[in-house]
């Protein structure tokens, strides 16, 4: 058998001992594994959860995510159930639901889009008393957009406030 050669140790060569590289790989690959694992657990979001406001006019139900990841497809629900007659429905959603956020599309569309104080205002028509009004809104956020947005949703009748969810989203990288 050969000698070791001088600038090699048994100890520390073959043994490995004193060494912190397989501790460093453990500690890393164990880190992956909790952002997997929290990824899982819906940390950074897309899983949709409930919001609901009711007035003696209506009620305001919002089925949307408040996580989403950059570049994710997303959408929004919107449940308005009318308790009265409401003559002419308009939906006024916060700057956060268009800030760095692609509106792919609405259904059924609005009649009309207008801007309240820089707030996107969709004119839903008339919704009679004791029905249902359906709004679908699929949207993407954009791949640089990162942070939490107002993303509050208002219920008007004309000009008349008659309810409103207010939420948060959170936008991860």
């Amino acid at each position: 058998m050969a000698d070791t050669p001088d600038f090699l140790t048994l100890r520390r060569n073959r043994d490995r001992s004193g060494r912190t590289e397989v501790v460093i790989k453990r500690v890393l690959l164990g880190l992956v594994a909790l952002l997997c694992l929290a990824g899982l657990a819906n940390v950074f979001g897309q899983r949709p959860e409930s919001s609901t406001a009711a007035a003696s006019a209506a009620s305001l139900k919002l089925y949307a995510p408040a996580r989403v990841r950059s570049g994710l497809y997303f959408e929004a629900r919107f449940t308005i159930d009318a308790h009265q007659d409401v003559k002419d429905a308009v939906l006024v959603l916060d700057p956060g639901w268009a800030e760095g956020i692609t509106i792919n599309t609405i259904e059924p569309s609005p009649v009309g889009e207008a801007s309240r104080d820089g707030k996107l205002a969709l004119e839903l028509g008339h919704i009679p008393a004791g029905t249902t009004y359906l709004l679908f809104f699929q949207a993407q956020v954009n791949p640089t957009n990162v942070g939490r947005r107002s993303q509050d949703v208002a219920l008007y009748d004309g000009d008349t406030f008659i309810t409103r969810i207010d939420r948060t989203i959170t936008i991860f990288p």
